[in-house]
């Protein structure tokens, strides 16, 4: 079991590294966005060649297939990369930046949630019915709770690289940072809705219950476990052990978050903040600075790089039913309107308090990219009429955020009035 758990580490890392090369030195994409094509490409070759040299590759599929699945996304996401991945985000985002913006991004990665949830979950119920498919409105609404939230990985990569206007970026990286936790939240209620759990535990004290546990205990834990470490940093002026204490916080955290069913996700980007901003003032020396930047810079890389070519390659786990794959093509309008419904509704409620500059919605609208937190919630779906089809279109929606809307973003910002340099979209009146 051990041998199995490094040989296919250690497949993942080479491919990685040998696709991140060829993108750096031939396609010259984001390197989220390269990774993740290359390993869809390479899905698709394998494919081809397959159905052209095999009468039957029933055999080859299944072997691939179980290879991928071997990899359990959910558990490989959600219980460890996701928490190194949201730390090492949040330790270079100013806190200063996020606080003046605080209203936005509350409101996006709270009520956007929600309203996109019974957007996608409502019309979703409806043209899978058009596309054939027979899917449950509870598990439709499953489905739009786990498509709703931007997925902090892909945002962070991607949008750094857009030439957005810095406040703009802050408020798509501040959102897509914080409404995990009201997304996964959203999600578990959702689910144990829809596979019968009791009605009667399931009412308002018992969601409020819920949500504080995941989100107030998430932040409460970050505080706590950043505020231990930041004091014995303080301690000591030595680049290898504050990068071993960095290391430990997060997984620490990670562990504890997970004993006590609070949000580990939400308590890596909490103690982020705090080293990064707090600790980088008053606990680091300059050279302590430096090389704990780049043990995170080199960490955010290479598990982006494996999660990014790893989705590509999950394009195996997938059946690819005519029924299913038109699904894919109605969701993909569907995510898109409920993504500006959700931008536009809170951006007209703040319009007394902020002067809206034209362009402002669109770039949130096509920004909010999804990744592999979607992908991951979709994988963990107990089995149910239609989960293929949700998955499927799950992935679908993916892939076009990320391989189009990833790849446009810059361009939809030049184009709408937003680029660098030009006026903040909102300024505090």
């Amino acid at each position: 079991m051990t041998n199995e758990i490094f040989d296919t580490a250690a497949i993942l890392v080479v491919l990685a590294a040998f696709f991140s090369y060829i993108n750096h030195r031939l396609l010259r994409l984001p390197p989220s966005i390269g990774l993740m094509l290359s390993g869809l490409v390479a899905s698709l070759v394998v494919l081809a060649v397959g159905a052209l040299a095999f009468d039957n590759i029933s055999v080859l599929r299944q072997n691939v297939q179980g290879a991928v699945e071997s990899v359990h996304l959910p558990e490989l996401l959600m219980h460890g990369m996701l928490s190194f991945l949201l730390f090492a985000g949040a330790l270079h985002m100013n806190l200063d930046d996020l606080l003046a913006e605080k209203v936005p991004i509350l409101s996006l990665a709270t009520a956007g949630v929600l309203i996109s949830t019974a957007i996608i979950g409502c019309g979703s119920y409806w043209l899978f019915q058009l596309a054939g498919i027979t899917i449950a409105l509870p598990y439709c609404l499953v489905f739009g709770a786990l498509i709703s939230p931007t997925d902090p990985i892909a945002v962070l990569g991607i949008m750094k690289t857009a030439g957005a206007p810095k406040r703009l970026e802050v408020k798509v990286a501040g959102e897509s940072l914080f409404n995990d936790g009201i997304g996964i939240v959203v999600f578990s209620v959702l689910l144990a809705t829809a596979v019968g759990s009791d009605p009667e535990q399931m009412n308002l004290v018992s969601i409020a219950g819920m949500f504080l546990t995941e989100v107030v205990g998430g932040v409460g834990l970050g505080l706590v476990a950043g505020l231990a470490v930041y004091q014995a940093m303080k301690t000591v002026d030595e680049p290898n052990l504050e990068m071993l204490l960095s290391l430990a916080l997060v997984m620490g955290i990670t562990a504890i978050a997970f004993a006590l069913h609070t949000s580990a996700p939400l308590a890596c980007v909490v103690a982020g903040l705090f080293i990064g901003n707090h600790g980088r003032r008053f606990a680091m020396s300059d050279r302590v600075t430096e090389a704990l930047d780049l043990f995170w810079s080199f960490t955010d890389h290479t598990l982006n790089s494996i999660l990014f070519l790893f989705l590509g390659l999950e394009v195996w786990v997938l059946t690819y039913e005519p029924r299913s794959l038109s699904a894919v093509a109605l969701m993909i309008p569907l995510t898109l309107l409920g993504r500006l419904v959700c931008v536009w509704i809170p951006v007209r409620l703040l319009r007394r308090r902020y002067d809206l500059v034209p362009g402002t919605v669109s770039i949130l609208t096509w920004g909010g990219l999804r990744g592999g937190i979607s992908v991951a919630l979709a994988l963990s779906l107990p089995p149910f009429e239609g989960r293929d089809a949700v998955l499927t279109a799950t992935y679908g929606i993916v892939v076009f955020s990320i391989l189009v809307q990833g790849l446009t973003v810059g361009s939809v910002i030049r184009r709408v009035g937003g680029g660098a340099g030009t006026p903040s979209d909102l300024h505090t009146q």
